[in-house]
């Protein structure tokens, strides 16, 4: 095949929920830039941001025990928390605009409401979930919020969890139904039709072989068609790497001095499925627990009632695993030639130093699924093995960097990485990722071109009312916003009766 050579404004590479973000704010900020998105898979969506993979199910932090700890004082630190749902908020803001302005047809089709739950059980656990409650409730981002240690009530809120429970030890719950379940795979594709209706240029089945700064200033990628072997050469003026576990390669190949001394850790995750509909209709709810101790952040284990292809299942996990894949459909080599000079010492040290999770992801990744309907146990306590069935999820790639804690820090959470002149970027990171993409996508856009910002600002507030202010300071606003979310994106569904035990 020849070397064709094509110039575009902006290559996005990969077609996950950021590249779907980012792309459809690019379109309503430079509606004349031209587009072109390449994906080494055959369609949108099928790696992280799929459904099946874990792609978060509308991180708020309303319930994720993980975002909130008790300081040595003994006062309950909730800003990571706070950080979360703001930037969740901002992402409800976007998908609102979509919808009103008929970009998107139907928000059903990729979010429903759902009560978010935190459940713990021991006196010491307790006394932190009413703690965090305390804090979290005197908050206006958290209104709305309920706790309770009556199990007559927790038996209305979560049948199939309280069904044949020892109530002997403590246990406690918070409640609070603003949560929803969002369908990012289903969320990634609605994006990319309406990207491919603007005249977006989408590319699958092309692999990113290697990107160059051009003499120009500009970035040429060099594209191989999987299917034909093909090789094109594509020039842009920016390029915005957010290929999942597949970013850290592409961001080593571009050069940047920004890129360099940066490692990745690939986890896997592996979730308990229940389709069985006289189970599914026992539980309505995203419920989080606490993590064994040891256990990573991304380890949480959480029961919660998914909406996927129009019906209902339960997720249970997620179990960590690992695997030297940087994707779910990516190459056994992928961990050893992510090891560079210049990175060399980093993952070294963060080897050393993380001997205690390596360890306890392999006694992970050893368990049977007998051992892990245990673990389910503590949820379910009547579970029943043949009711449930074993999904391998996505692969999450977190960030190794040097910072002031050491060289080698393992990071948990995502990170721009972006040249000096803005004229590449890379997404790396997990969770809470996908809920966060439009703050995410936003921080690249300020980064990335910021000489273009002032004429942008009044059109990213018309998207993003609340862009530019701290939600926090702003009650008003909170419930001015939440009551136009509600509405245009079909949340004010009473809370669904669920089935009791009997």
């Amino acid at each position: 095949m020849g070397n064709r050579q094509t110039t575009t404004d902006v290559i996005l590479i990969g077609a996950g929920i950021m590249s779907a973000t980012l792309g459809s704010l690019l379109k309503e900020l430079a509606p004349d830039w031209s587009i072109t998105v390449l994906e080494r898979r055959s369609t949108a969506g099928e790696e992280s941001s799929n459904e099946w993979n874990n792609a978060g199910t509308g991180h708020a932090s309303l319930c994720e025990l993980n975002y909130t700890n008790e300081k040595p004082d003994g006062t309950m630190d909730i800003s990571k928390a706070v950080k979360v749902n703001e930037e969740f908020r901002v992402s409800q803001q976007f998908w609102s605009y979509l919808v009103q302005k008929k970009m998107i047809k139907s928000a059903r089709d990729f979010i429903v409401p759902l009560p978010h739950m935190s459940f713990v059980q021991g006196e010491k656990d307790v006394a932190f979930l009413k703690k965090r409650f305390e804090a979290m409730s005197a908050n206006p981002l958290f209104e709305g919020m309920e706790y309770s240690d009556d199990p007559a009530k927790l038996n209305e809120w979560i049948p199939l969890i309280m069904k044949d429970r020892n109530t002997n030890k403590p246990i406690a719950a918070t409640k609070i139904d603003s949560g929803t379940d969002v369908n990012f795979g289903s969320l990634t594709r609605l994006l990319f039709q309406h990207l491919k209706r603007k005249k977006v240029d989408m590319r699958y089945n092309q692999n990113v072989d290697d990107i160059k700064r051009a003499s120009d200033g500009t970035w040429q990628l060099k594209v191989r068609n999987t299917q034909n072997g093909g090789i094109e050469r594509l020039n842009a003026k920016f390029v915005f790497i957010g290929s999942g576990g597949g970013s850290l390669h592409l961001l080593q190949k571009s050069g940047i001095p920004e890129g360099k001394a940066i490692g990745g850790f690939p986890v896997s995750g592996i979730f308990l499925v229940c389709r069985k509909p006289e189970i599914v209709a026992q539980h309505h709810a995203k419920v989080y627990g606490k993590a064994p101790v040891g256990a990573p952040p991304m380890s949480v284990p959480h029961l919660d009632t998914r909406f996927i292809d129009g019906k209902e299942s339960l997720f249970f996990g997620p179990f960590a695993g690992f695997s030297p894949k940087f994707l779910k459909f990516g190459s056994m080599f992928d961990l050893i030639t992510s090891v560079k000079g210049h990175n060399l010492i980093t993952m070294t040290s963060a080897g050393v130093k993380n001997v205690p999770l390596t360890t306890y992801l392999i006694k992970q990744v050893m368990l049977s699924k007998e051992k892990r309907i245990n673990e389910l146990r503590d949820f379910v306590p009547g579970a029943k093995s043949e009711d449930w069935e074993l999904l391998v999820a996505g692969q999450r790639v977190q960030i190794i960097k040097n910072t002031p804690a050491g060289k080698g820090t393992l990071q948990f959470g995502t990170e721009v990485i972006s040249a000096a002149d803005g004229s590449i970027a890379a997404l790396l990171g997990a969770s809470p990722g996908a809920s966060t993409a439009v703050s995410v996508m936003l921080e690249v856009i300020e980064k990335c071109f910021p000489s273009q910002l002032p004429e942008w600002e009044p059109k990213i507030k018309e998207m993003i009312p609340s862009y530019g202010k701290k939600l926090l300071s702003e009650p008003e606003l909170i419930r001015e916003l939440d009551a136009s979310n509600v509405q245009v994106l079909g949340l004010s569904g009473k809370t669904k009766k669920v089935k009791q035990s009997v």
